[in-house]
């Protein structure tokens, strides 16, 4: 059967299968909203650069998390806008595995960066005597790089599993972009192994971060409840659930995907479920995580207020 085998050197990228006017009306707005994550993100960058109030451990993490969404949304979106114009669009089989690796690294890391941030909420506001001492700028760039580091690592190992496949067609792949799931059904082999694979990275790097994620949140909310005045304590409510919704949107999303991976989730539904990876979460990362903040909008009318002078 290998002799009769004829390897696969690209793949063909079917994306939504709409009327063409559907397909017009969801470009703009896929459009309009990757627009708005690339302003969300880039306004948090530049302010956090900008503003030397700003250059602190807090916003180094901010700063990471915009860098990483824009990454992300840079990686796929692109390619489904090309989708919606030009539909079966051919993407070579080194390109889609590069995809891939990119897709997988940026989304490890944000999963890695996500519990970071919230062990550095939960010294700041339940150690504060003792913040500046454990947040020293050697630990953030420690914690920072590590994330990158291991995110990378854990992406080049499920593509190397992927490369040890034979692709002798079809050559379909029913998604918008070169999706891992998505290209283990072309395979022509038992595709056991690298489904346990996903399954273990998935516990590692999704249910671990959210254990401790909420694990970090709960002692900032028994913290928040010790705070006399009640201003204060519905402030810190609205912040820790608005993050928490976040966080549910984006590890949740990825569990229902990731965890199963033998389950018959039909393909336009998990589709329609990546579009929160894609979309929705690096555009809502700005407004709930930094734009919300009383410092970054001091920063913010403090750059609108130089631009207007000079």
């Amino acid at each position: 059967m290998r002799e009769n085998q004829t390897m696969v050197t690209e793949f063909l990228l079917l994306g939504f299968p709409l009327s063409p006017q559907i397909q017009m009306l969801l470009f703009g707005l896929s459009s309009l909203l990757y627009i708005f994550t690339l302003l969300g993100n880039g306004a948090i960058l530049g302010l956090i650069w900008l503003d030397s109030r700003l250059h602190t451990p807090m916003y180094f993490f901010l700063s990471h998390l915009a860098l990483v969404d824009i990454a992300y949304a840079c990686n796929t979106v692109p390619q489904m806008l090309v989708n919606l114009l030009l539909p079966a669009k051919p993407i070579s089989f080194a390109g889609c595995m590069t995809q891939m690796f990119l897709f997988l690294s940026f989304a490890h890391t944000e999963c890695l960066h996500l519990v970071v941030m919230s062990c550095d909420r939960y010294v700041a506001i339940c150690h504060p005597l003792r913040y500046s001492v454990i947040m020293t700028w050697r630990v953030c760039v420690t914690l920072t790089v590590t994330s990158w580091v291991c995110g990378s690592l854990l992406a080049l190992v499920h593509v190397s599993f992927i490369l040890r496949l034979p692709f002798c067609g079809p050559h379909e792949i029913n998604y918008f972009f070169c999706e891992i799931l998505s290209v283990l059904r072309l395979a022509c082999a038992d595709t056991w192994l690298n489904q346990m694979v996903i399954f273990s990275a998935s516990v590692f790097i999704l249910v671990g971060p959210l254990c401790l994620v909420l694990i970090s949140y709960w002692c900032i909310l028994a913290a928040i409840l010790r705070i006399q005045s009640g201003e204060g304590r519905r402030k810190g409510f609205s912040t820790c659930s608005s993050h928490l919704w976040v966080v549910g949107l984006f590890f949740g999303s990825a569990i229902v995907m990731y965890m199963a991976p033998k389950s018959p989730h039909p393909e336009e539904q998990r589709k329609v479920l990546f579009l929160f990876y894609s979309f929705f979460n690096p555009m809502l990362n700005p407004p709930i995580y930094s734009l919300r903040n009383a410092e970054v909008k001091g920063a913010l009318r403090r750059a609108l207020c130089k631009e207007s002078h000079s």
